[in-house]
């Protein structure tokens, strides 16, 4: 026998009685889904990552390169053709990051490239929504970037000395973004992010640093070179 509700002027299926009069528990218990919901994507890879619980069996950077290649940084809001991608300014943030501490080993260079590496799956977040969201964000967010982490031979944890680095270099990328792309003066920027001060082997900070958004395969093919780049220096 079928099972209906009274939905607005019409009849909608649910997982009620028939008959009337039903009972208040059964009211309550007819919106609840009978499984849980799916928490795990299908990758190109053929992986299936599971967002809530991810393995780091189930990372392959090869998605990673192809995720970050296709997310944009703040919203898409920049001029150009193509996307700002979270995977050109990975690359942007890890070159700082070597100029900021030219001794920085192979392993840190990984950490640093990789450390928006959870946004392959998640997506580039804006931080005031980020703010919104409040700790289950960061959750998953940490358990995902742990992973990756794991996958590649590094910590789960990172030396906060590095996140630090990251951080700071993440920062003077996205001041740099933001008056070249993303439509601020400099002064809303500085206000913003703060004007970087020197970090370039000539002891200076650039007035721009030459931006320009790159079709999703060529960032996602320079994401891989600069990958198996610091790969082999790590062997």
């Amino acid at each position: 026998m079928g099972k209906v509700r009274l939905a607005g002027n019409g009849v909608e299926r649910l997982n009620l009685p028939l008959s009337f009069p039903f009972t208040h528990s059964e009211f309550m218990a007819a919106d609840k889904p009978s499984k849980s919901p799916r928490a795990w994507q299908r990758m190109l890879s053929g992986r299936r990552l599971d967002l809530l619980d991810p393995s780091p069996l189930d990372v392959e950077v090869a998605d990673i390169a192809h995720g970050l290649a296709r997310v944009a940084r703040w919203n898409g809001q920049t001029f150009g053709d193509h996307a700002f991608s979270v995977a050109e300014h990975s690359l942007v943030v890890e070159e700082i990051a070597r100029q900021l501490k030219p001794d920085l080993t192979p392993d840190w260079q990984l950490a640093v490239l990789l450390h928006d590496g959870p946004e392959y799956v998640i997506g580039d977040m804006i931080s005031p929504f980020k703010a919104v969201m409040g700790g289950a964000y960061k959750a998953v967010e940490h358990r995902l970037q742990s992973a990756i982490h794991v996958r590649f031979g590094l910590p789960a944890e990172i030396p906060q000395s590095v996140k630090k680095l990251a951080k700071q270099a993440d920062i003077i990328c996205a001041y740099y973004e933001a008056i070249e792309l993303a439509g601020f003066d400099e002064k809303e920027a500085a206000k913003i992010f703060g004007k970087p001060k020197a970090f370039t082997a000539d002891g200076k900070a650039p007035a721009r640093l030459g931006l320009a958004p790159l079709p999703a395969s060529q960032a996602q093919a320079r994401f891989l070179d600069r990958f198996n780049q610091i790969e082999a220096a790590r062997k």
